[in-house]
């Protein structure tokens, strides 16, 4: 089992660093079929799985964030004006969206996860701007829609346990932003959400015993979130030569291509 979160902790650093994702997109799924399998779908853990999915998703992105902005950063694909407004509004978004998520059942949080999935890939396809750029220049949104963007950003990825990709890629794609860009701005803009987040699903879940064990913080599974650490540290150092490489059109289409494959993963599971 370790080796196959290995090997998902890789594809979800390659697809940080050359996407923005975060990684949830791919070890959400994942980690919610091996729970569901390795401990029944009536246990307390089965019944669990997709809050510690997701709980562990978020705290990984920890890992994969703060290294894929680093390597970005290097390269110079970041555009701090963009970025440091909307830190502190995705944090507290985060921290709302961990406390909603842990009030659902897990299988409505599994349905909104597919829900949102199939809504980002239609507007993306069906709206323009998305898989063609529009703009000329990139023009940075008002203060105030900044706000409520990053409340709502941060909200949705925490209740989901993705990184702010899935909306800030879109936003930005608009606004005039490359695809080499908008991915890269999506990195450090996670880093807000995981650690708010991964605090969030490690304090209010102190009271869920039966899915308590040795290697339990809160909802975080430590095992599976070390596996998944070391292999998005090696996805990252592997995919950092193709940052700004990809062609912007091929770019775009891969990145809706990814966001469909993880989305029929989960309405097939």
């Amino acid at each position: 089992m370790y080796l196959l979160l290995l090997a998902c902790g890789g594809l979800a650093g390659v697809t940080t660093v050359l996407f923005g994702f975060g990684g949830g997109f791919f070890m959400v799924p994942l980690l919610y079929a091996v729970l569901s399998a390795t401990h029944g779908a009536d246990s307390a853990v089965g019944q669990a799985a997709m809050h510690i999915a997701v709980a562990t998703s978020t705290s990984v992105m920890i890992v994969g964030a703060g290294l894929a902005t680093r390597r970005h950063h290097r390269a110079g694909t970041l555009d701090w004006r963009w970025i440091r407004p909307l830190v502190g509004y995705i944090a507290i978004g985060a921290i709302a969206g961990a406390a909603t998520a842990l009030a659902m059942r897990g299988d409505w949080v599994r349905w909104a996860f597919i829900a949102y999935l199939a809504i980002t890939i239609l507007d993306a396809l069906l709206r323009p701007g998305f898989l063609a750029r529009t703009a000329a220049l990139p023009r940075t949104p008002s203060n105030g829609a900044m706000a409520v963007f990053g409340l709502g950003t941060g909200t949705l990825a925490a209740l989901l346990g993705v990184g702010g990709s899935v909306m800030t890629v879109p936003l930005m794609r608009r606004r005039g932003l490359s695809m080499a860009r908008a991915t890269a701005m999506a990195t450090p803009l996670s880093l807000p959400m995981a650690l708010a987040g991964t605090a969030a699903y490690m304090l209010l879940a102190r009271g869920e015993l039966a899915v308590q064990g040795p290697w339990q913080a809160g909802y975080v599974d430590l095992r599976a979130f070390a596996a998944l650490a070391v292999g998005s540290w090696i996805g990252i150092r592997l995919a950092s030569p193709w940052i700004g490489r990809l062609p912007d059109g091929i770019h775009a289409r891969a990145y809706l291509a990814l966001l469909a494959g993880v989305l029929a993963t989960m309405v097939a599971l």
